[in-house]
Parts: structure tokens; C-alpha cells; sequence
């Protein structure tokens, strides 16, 4: 039996407000760290997620040329669309300090002839974030920074001094203060919230929009001590045939006997994600389902029971891996990723896997989304779970029942 859904769920006694000043500090201290070891003259910050976890600067206005500018030594600045800069002062850490903030004139919107990062990049250089010698590092493989953003740059300060940030702020976000360990325990809460709803909903006859729908609705309601924010990925619910494969969505067919439905979705609080995934069966499940099904929650234990501070991410994945060769399966996709703030179209942080090969040393406070999806010719099958590493071992941040739903 799945628990009831949850509105009182125990969290941390750290207080849930806005974040304070010293948090933002922290932040900024570590990533000036990371630009010093690696000689770095400023370092531009397009990623919405990077944005937020070092300002707190949270609006739907990424798909304009946005970014901040961080010089080595001292504050950064952030510059965006002069309409979308104004925003800044809503909660973020921004909100006391305004000339640190910079919008660019409307008429550049959208032309051909010129581009917003032109301004922003002479701008930049008058206020002298942007030194006439030395490295600028850039998110180059940011989903909202362009390739037209990255040349308007390098036209102005010189393309041989651009270098790939490789990540750096992600990097940097890997392990979690306590203030954001409270924010993904909200999360998950909302996120067995949604799942519950889904499970409950998926019924033969129901549109899969209806579904979708009602999920939804409870991502953003979250509890009723407090609310829940859109995902960055949209709910995935793969149904019969299609189930064999990841990442399809919805449309308005409706559920029928003798199907399986793959359900991924998320809570968030506080742009804070935690992605969840079950399979449902309307009607008597398939031997090759039920025995998948098993192995999976076999396999998700022994990881489980595995993580702890001090292994990697391969010797994760080798836990996993070890149960499905017992059984005669592969599976060569990676079992897990590091999570945090997230914003379309992704919410994983794009650093740590749990995969082959992947040595990067697991730590207290990181947290994963370890997801065991088999996907087969014209069938398939999906579990994951949230979890955070503790200083003795992994920590779910749900409590959904993890083995495959059967509804008769």
C-alpha cells in the first residue's frame, strides 16, 4: 500500500524564508574560489539555475539573452532585458544593491543587425567586470546561451580569451547546505504528492490529458503548508507500446485494459527538484513485466544500501549493474544524476553521474535522482526515486511504495 498523501511531512527545523544574505555569500565565496584556482579574469553566468543559486533571481524571462557577469575580485552584476531587470528587485539578492543591475534598451530585441550582448558586453567593460587581459570564462553549453551571444562577446573583448566554464557553478552546487537539504525534503513532498495523484488517476477510460491535468494541479498546489512551483520537465507518462521508450509526454487517448503506463514527474519547491518515476498496470500484469519489475526494485536496494560518502558514482552503478547480469539483463544507460534548482528544459545539475566509469567521489548533502528505467521493443518499465546522501547512507525523499502498481 502507498502512505496517504503527505501535508505534514518532518522536515528540518532551519526556518523556510527567502534565503539570507550569508548564503548568497557562501555561494559567491566558493565560486571565486574555483575562478582563482583556475586563473580566470571574470566568468559569465547564462544557466537560469546558476543564476538563481547565486542571486535568487527567479522569472520566466531566460529565453532573452540574460546573464551575470562575475569579475575575479568583487561583486557581480546582472544584465538583462530592461523590462525583465526590474525584476530583480522581488526577491532576490539583488533587491538592496540596484547598480548591480542592468537592462538593456528594448530596440535590441530581436534584430539582426545587432545583438543585447553587444550592449551588455560594453557595458560590461566600462564598469570593468571585464578586464582587457585574461580568461573570461562562458557557460558554453548553457541551453539559453546562444551561439550569436557568444560571438557579439568575443567580437568585443577578443574570442582567444573565451574558455568554457566547464560547469564551474554547477560544480559548485554539487553539495547542499542545510538551507537547500530543507528545500528538497519540501520538494519531495510535493513530488509523492503528485505521484499519488497520477497512480490514483490513471484508471481505464481516462484521458491521458485529464491525468496530466490533475498532476498538474497538485505540482502546484503542493501541500497546504506550503506550495509547489512548475517543473522544469513537463509529466511523462509513455502508455502500451510506447512505454518501451523515455520521454514522451501526453495526448488525449485514454487508458485501456491490459496496458502499462511509465509515469516521471517532479515536485519543486522553491525551483528545489524532485523527480519521481512508478509504472502502472490496468489489468494482470505480463510475467516479463512482474519479473522486470522485481529485479528493478532488487537492483534499486542494492544501490541504495550501497550509497554513502566515499564511494563514486561507478561503484554505484555496479551495485545496480550486479543484480541485472544475475539476471541476464543490460542496461547501458546511466542509473542516476545529481539534482538540485532546475528550469526548463532540465532539471538535473549536469555534473555527477552514477554511471560506468564515473569517479568522482560521492559526498554528504549531494543529491540524486537514481533512476532505474528498462526500456524494451514495444514495452518498458520505470522506477526512481530522489535521494540525498547522508553521513551513513542514501536518504529517500519519498515514501512511495517502489514496486510496480496493478489496478484490477
Amino acid at each position: 500500500m502507498s502512505p496517504a498523501p503527505l501535508n505534514a511531512r518532518q522536515l528540518d527545523t532551519d526556518p523556510l524564508t527567502a534565503a539570507p544574505p550569508e548564503e548568497y555569500q557562501r555561494r559567491l565565496r566558493l565560486v571565486h574560489r574555483e575562478m582563482s584556482a583556475r586563473s580566470l579574469a571574470a566568468l559569465v553566468v547564462a544557466d537560469p539555475a546558476n543564476l538563481y543559486y547565486l542571486t535568487g533571481y527567479n522569472a520566466w524571462s531566460f529565453y532573452m539573452p540574460q546573464c551575470l557577469i562575475i569579475p575575479a575580485d568583487g561583486v557581480p552584476h546582472f544584465f538583462a532585458r530592461a523590462m525583465d531587470a526590474a525584476g530583480a528587485g522581488f526577491g532576490s539578492d539583488l533587491a538592496e544593491d540596484r547598480d548591480r543591475v542592468h537592462g538593456y534598451p528594448e530596440d535590441l530585441v530581436h534584430r539582426s543587425d545587432v545583438h543585447p550582448f553587444d550592449w551588455i558586453t560594453d557595458r560590461a567593460c566600462e564598469l570593468g567586470l571585464l578586464p582587457p587581459d585574461g580568461q573570461i570564462a562562458v557557460e558554453a553549453d548553457a541551453n539559453f546561451f546562444t551561439a550569436r551571444g557568444y560571438l557579439a562577446l568575443g567580437a568585443r573583448v577578443g574570442a582567444d580569451r573565451l574558455v568554457d566554464s566547464a560547469e564551474l557553478v554547477n560544480w559548485v552546487r554539487l553539495v547542499k547546505s542545510d538551507y537547500e537539504v530543507a528545500r528538497l525534503r519540501r520538494a519531495g513532498t510535493i513530488c509523492q504528492n503528485a505521484m499519488l495523484t497520477a497512480m490514483q488517476a490513471v484508471e481505464v477510460g481516462m484521458r491521458q490529458c485529464d491525468v496530466v491535468a490533475q498532476v498538474s494541479a497538485a505540482q502546484a498546489s503542493g501541500t497546504t503548508e506550503f506550495g509547489g512551483d512548475y517543473p522544469a520537465m513537463v509529466p511523462m507518462l509513455p502508455t502500451g507500446t510506447s512505454a518501451g521508450v523515455p520521454h514522451l509526454t501526453w495526448n488525449a487517448d485514454r487508458f485501456v485494459a491490459g496496458e502499462a503506463t511509465t509515469i516521471e514527474l517532479c515536485g519543486v519547491y522553491q525551483r528545489y527538484h524532485a523527480p519521481l518515476a512508478r509504472t502502472v498496470m490496468l489489468g494482470r500484469p505480463p510475467q516479463r513485466l512482474s519479473r522486470v519489475a522485481g529485479i528493478i526494485t532488487d537492483g534499486m536496494a542494492a544501490l541504495l544500501d550501497l550509497v554513502k560518502p566515499g564511494i563514486t558514482g561507478d561503484e554505484a552503478h555496479a551495485a545496480f549493474d550486479a543484480v541485472l547480469v544475475r539476471h541476464g539483463l543490460t542496461k547501458e544507460s546511466r542509473v542516476g544524476y545529481s539534482i538540485g534548482i532546475g528550469y526548463p528544459p532540465d532539471w538535473g545539475e549536469r555534473t555527477v553521474s552514477l554511471r560506468r566509469g564515473e569517479q568522482t567521489v560521492l559526498a554528504e548533502n549531494m543529491a540524486f535522482h537514481v533512476i532505474a528505467g528498462m526500456w524494451m521493443d514495444g514495452w518498458g518499465y520505470e522506477m526512481s526515486e530522489p535521494i540525498l546522501i547522508g553521513a551513513d547512507g542514501a536518504e529517500r525523499l519519498t515514501e512511495v511504495d517502489q514496486g510496480l502498481r496493478v489496478k484490477r
